[in-house]
């Protein structure tokens, strides 16, 4: 697949461009607060004219902490710079699976969502469509375990304890590494948990090692873990995950103009995140928790696009000519099928209705 190859030779572009990521993945909601973008930054210039059309009282987006161009848009303040007279509402999750519900019930406009729930979403035939591809997940997420676990590769981990989050970009690529070690996922104790729930277990003891993301992944390997393989290495294989937005049906029907307007914020702080390194790792730390060295380098294990490589065809294509983004949620609600994690995949048209390119026609 034609992403395979995109994803080796931007892995490699993100070192000098200091790209990012994150599928995938992250439970209850809470309300966020921004810091204000540095004095005389790009970053100011998403308070660029608003387009035509008639905006929302209120915008809801369903984040989670993922060093991507959407998390750091959120720490600029840069939508509630774009319209001031929109309320923001920054509802924080910890897993794909609870935003997929959060858009099923309404209760959010806009979610970020791994490649796994994501393709399950679209299979279940959630009231969503992907509006914007956030980045490709690299190192950011791994496999991490003891010291004194005795594990030194994926075929130490029989009668182990690993923790993930089921139904994750993590749990995708765990299951995916095995697979193509040919392990079978029974010889081992894989426990369902949430990122920060996996910090808390092995801090007790409770488990011998974790497939996790950042900011999660991080604390764990400054508690004396070590990393066995990462996503970098099962994407290399064919196993890929990346992070992506949905929009409610509702919502970009009525307020089509206001989808636009956020991509365009989407856009801006990817340019800022590319253009200043050092200003976005220190505003991002904040909201990762971790240092603003830590955020520079979680930040490098990603890679993040802007809008102009929506519509390239490695991601979402045309809607004339569909990218290989359909293809990969094909393959990636495939396995889920095979995992039963569904009950049933789609045809691959199905997935690719699903990407809103049209969004970005002159």
């Amino acid at each position: 697949m034609r992403i395979n190859t995109l994803f080796d030779r931007s892995f490699g572009a993100a070192a000098s461009l200091l790209l990012v990521l994150a599928l995938t993945a992250c439970g209850g909601a809470s309300n966020g607060t921004n810091a204000a973008a540095p004095a005389g930054s790009s970053a100011k210039t998403a308070e660029a004219s608003q387009p035509s059309g008639e905006l929302p009282k209120e915008i809801r987006i369903g984040y989670q902490v993922s060093p991507n161009g959407e998390l750091l848009a959120k720490a600029l303040g840069l939508l509630e710079k774009k319209y001031p007279d929109t309320k923001i509402s920054w509802l924080k999750f910890d897993s794909g699976r609870d935003v997929n519900v959060a858009i099923a019930s309404g209760s959010i406009d806009f979610g970020l969502l791994g490649t796994p729930p994501g393709a399950s979403g679209i299979a279940q035939g959630l009231p969503d469509q992907v509006y914007y591809i956030h980045d490709v997940i690299g190192k950011s997420e791994a496999l991490v375990v003891k010291e004194d676990s005795g594990i030194q590769s994926l075929q130490d981990l029989k009668g182990h304890k690993i923790a993930t989050t089921f139904g994750s970009t993590s749990h995708f690529s765990l299951l995916s590494a095995l697979k193509q070690e040919g392990i079978d996922p029974g010889t081992l104790t894989i426990l369902d948990m949430q990122a920060p729930d996996i910090v808390a277990a092995w801090q007790r003891g409770d488990i011998d090692g974790a497939y996790t993301w950042q900011p999660s992944q991080s604390k764990l390997v400054e508690d004396g873990g070590k990393v066995i393989v990462s996503s970098a290495d099962v994407a290399a294989k064919g196993g890929i995950t990346g992070e992506f937005g949905v929009v409610h049906n509702d919502f970009i029907a009525k307020y089509p103009d206001a989808v636009k307007g956020y991509i365009a914020v989407l856009d801006e702080a990817v340019k800022y995140y590319r253009d200043h390194p050092q200003e976005a790792a220190e505003a991002l730390s904040q909201e990762l928790g971790l240092t603003p060295e830590a955020s520079l380098q979680a930040m490098n294990e990603i890679i993040v696009l802007d809008a102009s490589q929506q519509t390239e065809a490695e991601y979402m294509g045309t809607p004339e000519q569909p990218g290989a983004f359909g293809q990969l949620l094909k393959d990636t609600g495939d396995f889920l099928l095979e995992q039963k994690s569904i009950t049933s995949s789609p045809d691959l048209s199905v997935y690719q209705k699903a990407l809103r390119s049209d969004l970005y026609a002159d």
